[in-house]
């Protein structure tokens, strides 16, 4: 497979400039899951050494995008629509619990963070930007679990994340561009009304807008991904039981 990568590389390391052409290239379905991502290949494309191809190989494992096969290589992940499901409860259940003890802990300067976060994502609204979107979004989630000031909780929530598939539900946005103005909206709307909460110190409010975020994923990967309804109710069922004990 031959992909073109577009050369937006700036001023980062040049392991982060090429895991982001990569990403933005899966992202934009240019790799789809179960394909093989050569180091000489994407090298040569790209004009650099093979090293910082293969940190960023690295980075994309790390991330969740990818998958390292023993005496193969590395491809784009598959995920199963089991995989999917797993993924999607553990998040409406970790996501609740985050943002609650971010809410009862959370500092002035976690507080400026969310906020310039914010503030960046007003301005992803083009289909090329939706790369760094993705990545605000991840940001803004990651600030928050951080907040929380529970570092296993932190640990377990970076894990779930990397393996929930919103980056298959960004590739809707590129497959279906008049997708885009509502969806980047809607996404900010409901990270400013996190921050909202959060900034009040209102744990309750923080759980509930937390989770009807994660819920609005939930209907993207039913809607957009085919996941049947039926598996998805049963993890909301269970994450809303779970945070009313």
């Amino acid at each position: 497979m031959t992909l073109l990568f577009d050369k937006e590389l700036c001023h980062q390391p040049l392991k982060e400039e090429i895991y982001d052409a990569l990403h933005r290239q899966i992202i934009a379905g240019k790799y789809k899951p179960g394909t093989w991502l050569r180091q000489e290949e994407i090298a040569s494309q790209m004009d650099v050494s093979m090293t910082p191809v293969r940190e960023a190989l690295d980075l994309l494992v790390s991330s969740g995008l990818a998958e390292r096969v023993p005496y193969r290589g590395v491809r784009v992940r598959e995920i199963s629509v089991k995989d999917m499901v797993d993924a999607y409860g553990l998040r409406l259940i970790l996501e609740a619990l985050t943002t609650r003890e971010a809410a009862l802990h959370i500092t002035p300067e976690k507080i400026l963070s969310l906020e310039k976060i914010l503030a960046e994502m007003k301005k992803q609204v083009k289909l090329n930007q939706m790369t760094q979107e993705r990545q605000l979004s991840r940001d803004f989630h990651a600030v928050i679990a951080e907040a929380s000031g529970n570092d296993l909780l932190n640990k377990l929530y970076a894990i779930v994340a990397n393996t929930f598939p919103d980056w298959l539900l960004y590739e809707a946005v590129y497959s279906k561009p008049n997708l885009l103005a509502d969806s980047v909206a809607q996404s900010y709307k409901e990270h400013a009304a996190i921050l909202n909460a959060l900034t009040q110190g209102d744990a309750e409010q923080s759980v509930e807008k937390s989770m009807e975020h994660i819920l609005d994923s939930g209907k993207w990967m039913k809607e957009y991904l085919g996941v049947p309804a039926e598996l998805l109710k049963e993890k909301e069922a269970l994450a809303t039981w779970m945070m009313k004990k």
